[in-house]
């Protein structure tokens, strides 16, 4: 028996109802959509609109996908960030929504006239660097990544939006970068989950590359590294900022004042954690 939009997804609301962390209606109109290739506004205004038998059965496959685990972003192959459509894939992490305040704080530290240099270390689907790409086209943003995998579907994301002011390079954090160049901003969504930590298992989680998500036992190995190396590749005055786990700003900022950052401060995310933590080289 064919069914109309409303029953099709009220019948995968119950489907997905298990999924843990998940939100049923949403995530069954998010996949309706990508499938019917219309605006969520397409749901409402034709709730009795028939799907075909071709459409229906494509839809089940796509929610059993989902109850599977398999992430919404890996499924739909995109994740909006900084009002951006991104391609993600199963190489790259899903851009959040916490680390639009990465890019917030970003930009709140470029002056409003003076050209400078930004690098974004791990970039993945390269979300950070061109959500400030496109707020600051007169900045030049040098985005590394060591998974050339994930480094390709950034590139891909650059080219599609049209920012010709991001250059993209392979390699591990600043290793990656051109030359002697020092920056005026560093910012990086590094791995910062410890190995062991239960939270990998679960959830998107469970499906992200592990590479760019878990960095020793205590999850502070790709942070040190970075902290560590800062001071050799910033302006004198520039500004480091790093996200990192809701539970390691301390951590984080004992490692920028002991790479002699001044002016070391944290700062909270949506869910009131402290999420960002930030530091000045001295002028």
């Amino acid at each position: 028996m064919q069914k109309n939009i409303k029953q099709t997804l009220e019948e995968a609301a119950s489907i997905l109802g298990a999924q843990p962390d998940g939100s049923p209606l949403l995530e069954a109109a998010v996949l309706l959509c990508h499938l019917l290739e219309k605006p969520r506004s397409h749901l409402y205004a034709w709730p009795e609109k028939m799907l075909d038998n071709a459409q229906y059965q494509a839809y089940q496959a796509l929610l059993q996908r989902r109850r599977r685990g398999e992430p919404i972003a890996y499924i739909t192959g995109q994740r909006e960030f900084w009002s951006l459509e991104l391609e993600v894939t199963p190489d790259t992490l899903i851009p959040r929504p916490d680390t639009e305040l990465l890019v917030e704080l970003a930009l709140a530290h470029l002056s409003q006239k003076n050209h400078c240099r930004i690098a974004d270390l791990g970039t993945g689907s390269g979300a950070i660097a061109l959500a400030i790409a496109s707020e600051r086209t007169d900045c030049e943003i040098h985005a590394t990544d060591r998974s050339s995998a994930a480094l390709a579907v950034a590139r891909k994301n650059g080219d599609k939006l049209g920012f010709n002011n991001v250059h993209f390079h392979l390699g591990s954090w600043f290793e990656a970068l051109p030359g002697h160049d020092r920056f005026r901003l560093i910012l990086s969504n590094p791995p910062y989950i410890p190995n062991n930590d239960p939270h990998l298992a679960q959830g998107d989680l469970s499906s992200e590359p592990r590479e760019a998500l878990a960095a020793g036992h205590g999850g502070l190995d790709d942070i040190r590294e970075i902290t560590t190396a800062a001071h050799n590749h910033l302006l004198p005055g520039g500004w480091l900022l790093l996200e990192h786990g809701f539970d390691q700003a301390a951590a984080v900022q004992a490692l920028l004042l002991e790479a002699g950052l001044t002016e070391v401060q944290s700062h909270r995310d949506l869910a009131g954690h402290e999420r960002i933590t930030e530091g000045r080289l001295p002028e």
